[in-house]
């Protein structure tokens, strides 16, 4: 699905529409600032009062959860179907009345990732822009799907999509995956050398 770790562990079960093959993400990444409504001083996220003049922080705070987003994303078949047995198995956890489809910390995914890699024989993956090597994570099974997608169609309509489907607020973002696929760009070269001849 290509979405980031603390999202998938924040899915719950009627965030999924088997009906429509469709899993609805609550966008968790925030880098809001929040000030007081009053004296504009800065706030953290779990104030309840500002550190300056002592008022009530709650109009912050309504407004950090307004900008939350969602996304909708399709899913597979094959995924649909996984779901639906993982589902039906009972193995769900149930937190702040509502039943989570995974009831993992973010740590504990990370493990399952790097186990399941290692089970697979994945080796480590190399950054092509310094040479080091990296394990398998979550993040890098994103930008692996990211990369995989681009390499398919590097399209500007592609891309568009690419940036909605990966809940990323600047294009500038996504783009970074179009260049590290480097097809356009290849394309281009080849067509160049091919218009010279």
């Amino acid at each position: 699905m290509g979405c980031r770790v603390s999202e998938a562990l924040a899915l719950k079960v009627s965030d999924i529409d088997f009906e429509r093959g469709t899993v609805t993400v609550l966008h968790l990444k925030m880098r809001i600032r929040l000030s007081c409504t009053g004296c504009r001083a800065r706030l953290g996220k779990r104030h309840q009062f500002c550190p300056e003049c002592g008022k009530e922080v709650r109009e912050a705070q309504k407004r950090q959860q307004e900008h939350r987003r969602v996304r909708v994303l399709p899913v597979d078949k094959h995924t649909l179907e996984m779901l639906k047995d993982y589902v039906g198995r009972d193995l769900l956890t149930s937190y702040s009345g509502s039943t989570l489809l995974f009831g993992l910390n973010r740590h504990r995914a990370w493990q399952i990732v790097r186990d399941c890699a290692k089970r697979a024989g994945l080796a480590g993956l190399v950054n092509p822009e310094t040479g080091r090597m990296r394990g398998v994570s979550p993040h890098r099974l994103r930008d692996a799907f990211a990369v995989n997608a681009m390499k398919l169609d590097d399209s500007g309509d592609a891309l568009r999509l690419l940036q909605e489907h990966l809940g990323h607020a600047s294009f500038n973002t996504t783009a970074r995956y179009r260049k590290v696929a480097g097809e356009e760009h290849r394309r281009w070269y080849n067509h160049l050398w091919v218009g010279m001849a």
